[in-house]
């Protein structure tokens, strides 16, 4: 992978605001011509800086309002154990990001679910049964206070 120039730094800039701005608009604002704008974010592309492109939909409107962080120890932290939590963690799908941390826990899962009814099922039903958990906290999101994807990549 190569290093990000001004311009390579400005196309990722505009496209995590809008990935639907199309060529010609990039090209415009960037005032470079389109096949060198294409070029680049192929590049960007195939570089691995763009992982890809999503919709952002709104948990709310479609009926998923309650956001959960939960913090989880395992047990056993040895290779084996972790592989096995990851890989059953991965399956479950109202789990939206895990993440291993440092600290008193040893991962960190946000979960989006309809209601606390619905939460109540998924640690009974789901976390639970996830070999090795031996601990977990919960804290409930009451509002939503600042919640972007676009990184600060200022060069």
């Amino acid at each position: 992978m190569g290093q990000l120039d001004k311009t390579d730094v400005e196309i990722l800039q505009v496209l995590q605001k809008d990935a639907k701005v199309n060529t010609k608009e990039l090209s415009e604002k960037l005032h470079i011509s389109k096949t060198p704008i294409y070029e680049r974010i192929k590049r960007l592309e195939n570089d691995g800086y763009i992982k890809g492109y999503v919709a952002l939909v709104d948990n709310k409107k479609v009926g998923l309002p309650l956001i959960v962080f939960c913090n989880v120890s395992l047990a056993v932290h040895d290779d084996e154990h972790i592989k096995r939590f990851q890989e059953e963690i991965k399956e479950i799908d109202e789990i939206m990001e895990c993440y291993s941390t440092g600290g008193i826990y040893d991962f960190f899962i946000k979960v989006v679910l309809k209601d606390l009814d619905a939460y109540n099922r998924f640690v009974f039903e789901k976390l639970t049964k996830v070999h090795g958990i031996v601990k977990m906290q919960s804290s409930f999101v009451l509002s939503e206070i600042k919640h972007t994807t676009v990184l600060n990549i200022d060069r």
